[in-house]
C-alpha cells in the first residue's frame, strides 16, 4: 500500500532519498503541499525477474534504487491569489512500470509517427554529441520518467540485447521525438532530478531547445540548487534560494534616487539657463551670481 506522510513527519529513509529537498522547499515562499508518496522496497527477486525477462542487467544504482524504494513520486505545489497550482514533479517508475518502448506508437494516437518513422542512420555520432539510441534491435530503450507529458526520460541500452550494465545511459525523448543525451548513470539523473526540483520541463535545459518561456519564469522563482547535493542533507540553510524580492526592489530605489538628483545639482550651478526659468532657480539659491 502507498501512504503519504503527515506534514512535517522526519522520516530518516525519506530524507536520504530527498537529500534533504524537502525541508527546502517547505521553508521557500508560497511553497505548500510538499508531498512524498511512500513506496516500499523492491524485493531482490523482482529485480532479478525484471532483468531475466528483459535479458538485460540493471545497472548497479538502478538496483539499489530499487531496494531503497520501489519508485518515486514527490510533488509540491505554490498558491497564487487563494489558488494552489501544482508546480514541481519528481517521479521515477517503479520496477514493474519499466516498460520497454517498443516500435508502435510511443504515444498511442491515430496515425501517431513512430520511433521507426523518424529513424535516420545519418544522424550519427558527432565530436560533441554520443551516438543517438536507435529504434530497432541495436539499442533497447525502457522508460523511467513520463514528464506529465512532456517528453519520456529513458534507460538507454546502446548495444541491444543482452544489454550490459555498462551500456546504459538515460536520455530524453522529447515530443517530437527526438533523442537528447543527458547524463552517463542513474545516479547523475537523479541528483539533476533533485537538484531541479522537478520544475516544469527541467530536462530540456540540457538540450538545444531550452526551456519554454512560461517555465523560465518558474526557474526565476525557484532556481535549482546547483551545489554539491552532497553536503544539502548537513547544510540545508546554505542552499536555500536567496533571491529576497524585497531587497531586489529596495537596490533598486537607490540606484534611482541619485538618478533623479543628479541633474538637478549641476542645473543650479553655475549658471543658470536664460528666461523665466533662471529667476526660479537663482531665488532658490542665494548669492546667485547671475542675478542683476
Amino acid at each position: 500500500m502507498e501512504e503519504t506522510p503527515p506534514p512535517g513527519c522526519s522520516k530518516p529513509h525519506l530524507e536520504k532519498l530527498t537529500l534533504g529537498i524537502t525541508r527546502i522547499l517547505e521553508s521557500s515562499p508560497g511553497v505548500t503541499e510538499v508531498t512524498i508518496i511512500e513506496k516500499p522496497p523492491a524485493e531482490r527477486h523482482m529485480i532479478s525477474s525484471w532483468e531475466q525477462k528483459n535479458n538485460c542487467v540493471l545497472p548497479e544504482d538502478v538496483k539499489d534504487f530499487y531496494l531503497m524504494t520501489n519508485g518515486f513520486h514527490m510533488t509540491w505545489s505554490v498558491k497564487l491569489d487563494e489558488h494552489t497550482i501544482p508546480l514541481g514533479s519528481m517521479a521515477i517508475n517503479s520496477i514493474a512500470k519499466l516498460t520497454q518502448l517498443n516500435q508502435s506508437s510511443v504515444y498511442s494516437l491515430p496515425n501517431a509517427p513512430t520511433l521507426a518513422d523518424l529513424e535516420d542512420d545519418a544522424l550519427e555520432a558527432s565530436e560533441n554529441q554520443p551516438e543517438k539510441p536507435h529504434s530497432d534491435s541495436r539499442s533497447v530503450i525502457f522508460e523511467l520518467d513520463p514528464c506529465n507529458g512532456n517528453g519520456k526520460v529513458c534507460l538507454v541500452y546502446k548495444r541491444g540485447k543482452p544489454a550490459l550494465a555498462q551500456d546504459a545511459e538515460i536520455w530524453l525523448l522529447d515530443r517530437a521525438l527526438y533523442w537528447h543525451f543527458l547524463t552517463e548513470s542513474f545516479t547523475a539523473y537523479y541528483h539533476l532530478l533533485i537538484t531541479h526540483l522537478g520544475l516544469p520541463q527541467w530536462q530540456y535545459a540540457f538540450t538545444s531547445y531550452g526551456i519554454s518561456p512560461q517555465a523560465k519564469q518558474w526557474f526565476n522563482m525557484y532556481k535549482p540548487i546547483t551545489y554539491n547535493t552532497d553536503l544539502l542533507a548537513e547544510e540545508t540553510n546554505c542552499f536555500v534560494n536567496k533571491l529576497d524580492p524585497s531587497k531586489v526592489f529596495k537596490s533598486k530605489n537607490k540606484i534611482l534616487i541619485p538618478k533623479k538628483k543628479g541633474p538637478v545639482q549641476p542645473a543650479g550651478g553655475q549658471k543658470g539657463p536664460p528666461g523665466p526659468p533662471s529667476t526660479s532657480k537663482s531665488s532658490s539659491s542665494p548669492g546667485n551670481p547671475v542675478r542683476k
